[in-house]
This record gives structure tokens, sequence and C-alpha cells, in this order.
């Protein structure tokens, strides 16, 4: 059995600063480069997340420059090859062993809509090695994290979020989204001490 851990959108623009800066987000990049520098040897597949949005267009109604609605429509963030896109300096990307891109021309929240350069979903890693248990870090908990991790349920693999290295956009909707995630069948926990 393979496990896998996923590190969902921990980027310039989400965490504090950013475009969509949420709280906690420095501290949660910083807390995932801890945990990798102790566990990275558990996963067999190390899937970090970017959300990489189209300059010139609106990106499927994602973006809205003038008044967005932070559900549905959001300001201009993590277009790709700008600093926003970039991982926040303080998650070390050195175990990750495969680098998704998503939202390139339209709205995309779980890791599972994106694909590694050489086109490769997250399904079919999933499936190419072999993985059954799935760990799950980073931002926003209620947004990305909560998709990912409700896809990964749905492709049948057992699903623990790491609650105490993820980052959402509001306390009350990030409880919700844990509470929904636990009811699916996942599995809340903290992290493992190293």
């Amino acid at each position: 059995m393979s496990k896998a851990l996923f590190i969902v959108d921990v980027q310039n623009d989400f965490t504090e600063g950013g475009a969509l800066g949420v709280d906690g987000g420095d501290a949660v990049a910083e807390g995932i480069s801890q945990y990798l520098a102790g566990h990275a040897g558990e996963y067999a597949l190390i899937v970090a997340s970017r959300d990489w949005h189209d300059a010139d267009n609106d990106n499927g109604g994602h973006f809205a420059a003038e008044e967005p609605d932070f559900v549905d429509t959001w300001p201009v963030h993590c277009v790709a090859g700008t600093e926003g896109a970039e991982y926040d300096p303080g998650l070390v990307t050195t175990a990750v062993t495969h680098h998704v891109k998503k939202g390139q021309g339209v709205p995309a929240y779980s890791l599972f809509e994106g694909t590694t350069d050489d086109g490769k979903t997250v399904g079919q890693l999933l499936d190419e090695y072999g993985v059954v248990d799935v760990d799950v870090t980073g931002i926003a908990t209620d947004y990305c994290v909560r998709a990912s991790a409700l896809d990964a349920v749905e492709h049948g693999r057992h699903v623990r979020i790491l609650t105490d290295l993820v980052a959402g956009v509001a306390p009350d909707t990030s409880e919700a989204a844990l509470a929904e995630l636990a009811h699916a069948g996942a599995e809340l926990a903290d992290a493992p001490a190293s």
C-alpha cells in the first residue's frame, strides 16, 4: 500500500500579503517544509498543486476585476509566470515528486482538475503508483483543500487531512469544510510528529 501527500496551492497569492492571502498561510508553508524534512520518505508520491491562471482572459468567469463575490468570482490571482503564482518561499519543494498546474483558462479548485507538465492527471498518478492513502495539506481549507480532499475520497482513497498544516479563508467556512470532509469519510488529524 502506497501513500501520497497532497500540498494544495501554497502560493504567494494565497499567503499573507498576496492577492487572496489567508491568515496562517506562511506558517502552513513552513510547517509543511518541517513535516517533509522528517516524513518525505513515507510517501511514494508528493504532489504540489498551483493555480496557474491565464493573464489575458477572465479564466471562464473566475476573475472579476470589478466586484468579485468571493464565492464564484475572485480578484485576479495566481497568474501564470508571476510572483503571485510561485510557491511561498517558506515551502521547500525539493521532495515534491510531481508539480500540478490547474485553472489554466477555467475555474479549478481541486488539484484533480490540474495536470503535470507532461499531461498526467492526479488520478492517473495515484493509479500508477498504487496509492491507497492520501494525506492532504495546504490552502485554503474551505476551497481548494476541501475540493481536492473530496475528489480523493471519490477516487476511493483513504484521506487524512493534516489539520495543523492547512489554513482557510474564514474560520466558520473552514470548520464547515472539515465537518463535511469528516462526514464524507476523511480522517482529521494533526500531522504526526517527527
